[in-house]
């Protein structure tokens, strides 16, 4: 695995380094001693996967507060994604900043997403499917959001009239 830095702080993009040969490749996705040494969370307390039938979905901006705060290793396993984050943390540098990353079976990239971020996406093609790897158990009382369309980020989304679900269209601006 390569572990690229991105323009948001902690956010890392990890890249794989398959093994191919004529049956196709293996590659490691996770290494609990190679995430310590980035300083990465290592303990994962549960995996999540979404399957979306239609391009265009768009599931987020979803985070989880203190004291259940979650950081999450997304992939995609079946079709492409475009991948968004949000700095929530009011003392980071990078506070109300986003990074998109498309995310695509074929490269098997993943985006490490640090604790204090939300994290949304909007499917590119047809019958795409999303795994999480994530760091705290869901905790439904802390679980919150944020707007896909706030104007405090400005998120540039790749199409528009996005497949969304009333819960996600009703977060609430960001005020923080």
């Amino acid at each position: 695995m390569q572990f690229k830095e991105t323009d948001l702080a902690d956010a890392v993009v990890i890249e794989l380094e398959p093994k191919q040969d004529q049956r196709g490749f293996l590659a490691r996705t996770f290494c609990k001693k190679e995430f310590a040494r980035y300083g990465l969370q290592t303990e994962i307390a549960q995996a999540n996967l979404s399957f979306n039938t239609k391009k265009g979905t768009l599931r987020g901006m979803h985070f989880q507060e203190h004291p259940f705060a979650e950081a999450k290793l997304v992939q995609c396993l079946q079709g492409s994604v475009y991948d968004v984050i949000i700095d929530l943390r009011p003392d980071s540098k990078t506070h109300r900043h986003w990074l998109a990353v498309e995310l695509e079976a074929e490269s098997g990239q993943i985006l490490y997403v640090p604790e204090g971020f939300a994290h949304g996406f909007q499917t590119l093609q047809d019958h795409s499917a999303v795994y999480y790897l994530m760091f705290e158990f869901f905790a439904p009382e802390y679980a919150r959001g944020v707007r896909w369309d706030d104007p405090a980020f400005g998120i540039k989304w790749p199409l528009s009239d996005p497949v969304i679900s009333e819960k996600d269209r009703q977060w609430p601006d960001y005020e923080g």
